[in-house]
């Protein structure tokens, strides 16, 4: 028998699911799932909980899109997952559901435009770094240590009597920092 089950969130403790849980119950979601969970946090049992009980045929429904993905494109992935289960999905507040033809072509253009949107953020950062090379600025981090201090350091580093934690410290790096830059082979404490 399809079922229509219920996913609910709140971002924050101070927020309050009363509103969600009333509409899905509203909408006959016999079953409900409710978390508070940031946006921020990658996990999210109850969803991950919601998404094991759901079976080909069953609808699982929100109150709103934000409601379930962290992003557009973190939506469009878990939307696209419940597709290929069998899995249709409805949000009440835009009134998109991929239940039907027109649902499911409302929703591809969602997924669309995310894409159009990643590709404009891929070209923009490409060009950035293009342009940052252009002017003579290498991209990433900058090293830790100059090439004087390097020489320094292997000078230090020569006398047996010179541990390379002081060393580390004294520059306000890590061992490792010091093993990557100067190439000490042997570790010493």
């Amino acid at each position: 028998m399809n079922q229509r089950i219920g996913y609910a969130s709140v971002s924050t403790d101070d927020q309050h699911l009363h509103l969600q849980r009333s509409a899905l119950k509203q909408v006959g979601c016999g079953l409900i799932y409710e978390e508070a969970a940031s946006g921020k946090t990658a996990t999210r049992p109850e969803l991950e909980q919601c998404r094991k009980v759901l079976r080909a045929g069953d609808t699982l429904v929100v109150w709103r899109l934000d409601r379930l993905g962290r992003s557009l494109p973190d939506l469009v992935q878990i939307v696209a997952d419940l597709e290929q289960q069998g899995v249709y999905f409805e949000s009440l507040t835009e009134k998109i559901e991929t239940g039907s033809e027109a649902g499911k072509l409302t929703f591809h253009v969602f997924a669309a435009l995310a894409e159009f949107e990643r590709s404009l953020i891929r070209e923009r950062t490409q060009a950035g770094l293009a342009a940052a090379r252009a002017r003579g600025r290498a991209g990433g981090r900058r090293p830790k240590l100059d090439e004087q201090q390097v020489r320094e350091i292997k000078v230090l580093l020569r006398d047996p009597g010179i541990h390379v934690a002081d060393v580390a410290r004294r520059y306000g790096v890590s061992r490792t920092t010091l093993y990557k830059h100067v190439g000490v082979i042997a570790p010493r404490l």
